[in-house]
């Protein structure tokens, strides 16, 4: 059934608020291209919403109740937000998850190295990416650098108009016939995918430094600007984007260009539409906010550890009233919007399409009942009677939205975290923006399709 494009039902105070929270979400891109970055960001913008650590309250003895907002936070990568609710926690949650890590370049611990006096930083690529797309682009670093004694020293080179930008070299047009010839998984291998970062050799060196004398100058730069030696990368997180700001695109301003909106459009929207629930409500509200989804939801802060399951244990703790059997009736009994990204419909590669079956930009946000690849493998498949509740809500709402496949079936396909909530038993479905040239350095979006998702996950909130 094809849906409306949603900028046809908009008046004037619609698109004006559609303006403002989506000024907000560029703001929001630029001040976080890392998890940590985004992370900072979102605490920063839930404590002056009202919300509280939630470790703080509990250090304090605080009974937690009703109306009361808290925040748990993981290795400052992963962060659930919690509004608590009237009705007991046993009953469930209205949970909105969504992934904050991104495809990019992560620098080696052993990544400082000279050749033919060029300098250059070795880097392994995170996520799936076309490695062709990463060279001659602009790129930044940031991250952080710790060094033994426990200092921490923030990264961010390359997004100021005064820094200088990073770059991958790529081969002349003139002489690349045989690189042409190349499968396009093929044409830039991951050990090509290395960071120019000098070319200038330090002068006065003893005989022993000679040979690395543009190394050496890099590292006379860090240490004069960061304080740090080329052994403390041993112990930094350092990860390679493209520079610049989230831009409008098109003539006409509709659209967003940026880096990493799979899945932060999900993340800020989410994360917008928890702040703004003011009134206490009846079911206990979550923005559940994870890392690591771009490399399969591993590790201390992916969907995959205990982490939101211990946060769930501590609140019902500060609550007084935990248990095993209501940490896990509170999770059985939750619903959750799984929200990430959908991949848009673009003609010029209309052959990976079902048209019929595809999610398009402006028509709102995206249900994708499953996920997975060719034959489902990796999905969860919502059931129709939870499709029926979500449809429901978002027609109430006045939500304009759309249902949509991953591409056609024998194409390829991709998952997401909605089978892993769901092995808790709860109620779980795909629901996001769709977006073009998804896992490409910089990603676009539909304005509309942005506050879709906002009004969406309000609604949720609300209703679920």
């Amino acid at each position: 059934m094809e849906r409306r494009n949603a900028w046809l039902s908009y008046k004037e105070a619609d698109e004006n608020e559609m303006e403002k929270l989506n000024r907000a979400y560029r703001e929001f891109l630029n001040k976080g291209k890392t998890e940590r970055e985004c992370v900072t960001e979102i605490v920063k913008q839930a404590e002056a919403a009202g919300y509280e650590a939630l470790e703080a309250k509990i250090a304090r003895g605080d009974k937690i109740q009703a109306g009361d907002k808290v925040y748990a936070v993981g290795m400052k990568k992963i962060v659930a937000l919690f509004h608590v609710g009237t009705e007991e926690l046993s009953k469930g949650m209205s949970i909105l998850c969504a992934h904050i890590d991104s495809p990019r370049l992560d620098i080696k611990q052993n990544p400082l190295y000279e050749d033919t006096d060029l300098a250059y930083l070795d880097t392994h690529y995170y996520g799936g990416v076309k490695k062709y797309q990463w060279v001659t682009l602009p790129l930044a670093m940031h991250g952080v650098v710790v060094k033994k004694d426990g200092s921490v020293v923030d990264i961010s080179i390359g997004e100021d108009e005064d820094d200088p930008v990073l770059y991958i070299t790529d081969l002349l047009i003139h002489l690349a016939g045989k690189q042409l010839q190349k499968k396009a998984a093929e044409v830039i291998e991951g050990e090509s995918l290395d960071i120019l970062i000098g070319s200038r050799p330090l002068d006065d060196l003893p005989d022993d430094k000679k040979k690395e004398a543009v190394k050496q100058n890099v590292l006379k730069i860090l240490n004069a600007k960061y304080g740090i030696e080329e052994e403390d990368f041993l112990s930094a997180e350092l990860e390679i984007v493209p520079a610049g700001k989230a831009r409008e695109c098109g003539l006409d301003r509709s659209m967003i260009a940026a880096y990493g909106q799979d899945d932060r459009v999900c993340a800020y929207t989410s994360l917008a539409a928890m702040l703004e629930m003011n009134e206490t409500p009846k079911r206990t509200g979550c923005c559940l906010l994870v890392d690591k989804e771009e490399i399969g939801s591993v590790g201390a802060t992916g969907m995959q550890s205990r982490f939101f399951e211990n946060s769930v244990a501590e609140l019902l703790d500060g609550m007084g009233c935990y248990s095993e059997l209501a940490v896990r009736r509170a999770l059985r009994n939750s619903s959750m919007l799984s929200s990430d990204v959908s991949a848009g419909y673009d003609p010029a590669y209309s052959e990976a399409f079902e048209k019929k079956n595809a999610a398009y930009l402006g028509r709102g946000i995206v249900l994708n009942k499953f996920t997975g690849a060719r034959g489902k493998s990796g999905s969860n498949d919502a059931n129709a009677e939870y499709v029926a509740r979500v449809r429901k809500i978002f027609d109430d709402h006045d939500v304009a939205f759309q249902t949509a496949e991953l591409g056609k079936v024998d194409f390829g396909g991709g998952g997401t975290i909605a089978y892993i909530a769901a092995l808790y038993g709860m109620e779980v479905i795909d629901s996001g923006v769709a977006v073009l040239s998804m896992h490409s350095p910089w990603e676009v979006t539909s304005k509309a399709d942005v506050y879709e998702a906002y009004k969406a996950y309000k609604a949720f909130l609300l209703e679920a």
